[in-house]
């Protein structure tokens, strides 16, 4: 097998992501407007998998530039503990690709009968989901057939910083994420084919991420478990001193993601670092950065470039799965639709 329906759907994002963009053109203005009006008093994001770290990207965005504090919801707080959780000026996001698992329903079909904001970033816009909440943002990214999500995450990430801007009024932050489709396209073919040959045969890796570029090395950590069937674990940049390093020793691969923005410069010097004490590092950092292995494309906001991160990473990722014998497709135990309670 040379290639993989993951790997042409990754291609597919930045074509996603134009279609998102041109579909609705002011359904995110009139949905920044309620949010002001609203100023909602909580916040919780609503999600599993990897639609949970594209949540914590727009939870990231908006505590940083917004100041409001945001709360990823344990659902089962709705669904096996029936929680009476305040709805006043509660807003309530849930994000998923398929919009079918009840444990995201539920908690939404309960806020939205009580005073909540509620919003639904989805690729089904007909799904449960959808039905269950007040505003529905259709991700646009088309049938995605492969278990491994790409292009929906992708088309998530772009979902999340349009709201943050489209709340916060940042016109430059807009144009940024206009740009988007041509950044992606330069960051689906940068060549990090030199991490396949690092973790071809890794059993056990860190991947390393802070600020905004968490969500991603969460995203990148999981995709590494249900294609490669490596034991990857994402750890902040600070989080990763208090215990964690203990495990890396001599030839220990370590992915570290460090785009632009306040965290770039001590997550290159721990990848300095960690080279020291023999650590296998992949640095993925733009391109001037010394010491880089994996190149990042800019994009027009140092709080987008997480987005052309993982751009670039799904087709390492892909190429690394295939290197190892699996087919990426088809994660063993896994299915496209996942149904939780």
């Amino acid at each position: 097998m040379n290639s993989s329906l993951m790997l042409a759907e990754a291609r597919e994002a930045p074509i996603a992501v134009a279609r998102q963009l041109q579909s609705q053109p002011n359904l995110y203005q009139e949905f920044g407007q309620v949010l002001r009006e609203y100023s909602p008093r909580s916040i919780l994001t609503v999600a599993r998998g990897s639609s949970d770290h594209a949540a914590h990207f727009m939870a990231y965005l908006i505590m940083a530039r917004l100041g409001r504090l945001v709360t990823s919801l344990p659902m089962s707080l709705i669904t096996l503990y029936q929680s009476n959780i305040q709805t006043e000026g509660l807003f309530a996001a849930a994000f998923s690709q398929s919009g079918q698992s009840p444990d995201l329903v539920a908690p939404m079909q309960f806020f939205s009968a009580g005073s909540a904001k509620t919003a639904a970033f989805v690729n089904d816009e007909k799904s449960p989901l959808a039905k269950a909440s007040n505003w529905v943002f259709p991700l646009c990214a088309g049938e995605e057939k492969s278990v491994a999500a790409t292009k929906s995450f992708i088309a998530q990430l772009v979902a999340g910083a349009r709201v943050t801007a489209a709340w916060q009024q940042d016109n430059a932050l807009d144009a940024a994420i206009n740009d988007l489709p041509s950044v992606l396209s330069r960051a689906v073919v940068q060549d990090w084919s030199q991490g396949i040959e690092v973790l071809k045969d890794a059993e056990q890796m860190l991947v390393i991420g802070r600020g905004t570029g968490h969500a991603v090395a969460m995203e990148a950590a999981l995709k590494f478990k249900e294609t490669c069937v490596i034991q990857a674990e994402a750890f902040s940049g600070a989080e990763v001193k208090h215990g964690p390093m203990a495990l890396i020793d001599k030839g220990y691969p370590l992915l570290v993601l460090a785009p632009r923005g306040p965290a770039h410069a001590g997550l290159v010097a721990l990848a300095d670092e960690m080279r020291l004490r023999g650590a296998h590092v992949l640095l993925a950092a733009p391109a001037a950065t010394p010491g880089v292995d994996l190149p990042i494309v800019e994009t027009g906001s140092v709080d987008l470039d997480p987005i052309s991160v993982v751009q670039s990473f799904y087709p390492m990722v892909e190429a690394v799965s295939r290197a190892r014998g699996f087919d990426p497709d088809k994660p063993k135990y896994l299915a496209k639709v996942t149904k939780t309670q």
